[in-house]
């Protein structure tokens, strides 16, 4: 399949993903070349609402939701990859692999995602992840997401 040069904005995000402010956490999607890769991005500010607690002298974004922002543009891809989202399914992040971060993501920074498509079985698919911020990688990981009806 040839590359796509896409730009899909937060509204056809949002119709992808069940996620919602402040659970919502990619902000747009570069490029996509379905069953294949994903690039995808967000844009951290301070208004974000974890850093009131994490942590107040040195704001920090938490890994645990770089991980979570992954899984999430890893979703999109499965969800574009097939179409569309049915309504009766969910897709849900149900494994973590090798994650290691290697950079802090503060405030101003830019998050680039970039996901590709190891395998799809039975539903489930695994993804390879990093997340870049000016080039550097902030955080990489195999990561698992199933389809589910609900």
């Amino acid at each position: 399949m040839t590359e796509h040069a896409v730009s899909i904005d937060v509204r056809e995000i949002m119709k992808c993903l069940p996620h919602r402010y402040p659970f919502l956490l990619v902000d747009r999607v570069t490029e996509m070349v379905p069953d294949t890769r994903i690039k995808a991005l967000k844009n951290v500010t301070i208004n974000e609402p974890f850093f009131c607690g994490h942590f107040e002298q040195y704001p920090v974004m938490p890994g645990v939701l770089i991980i979570e922002a992954l899984a999430q543009a890893a979703g999109i891809l499965a969800i574009k990859s097939q179409g569309e989202r049915a309504e009766n399914e969910l897709y849900f992040f149900v494994g973590i692999d090798k994650a290691r971060f290697k950079r802090q993501v503060v405030p101003g920074d830019q998050l680039i995602f970039e996901v590709e498509q190891i395998a799809v079985k039975r539903g489930i698919g695994k993804y390879n992840a990093r997340a870049l911020v000016d080039g550097q990688v902030a955080c990489e990981a195999e990561i698992m997401c199933a389809k589910r009806e609900v």
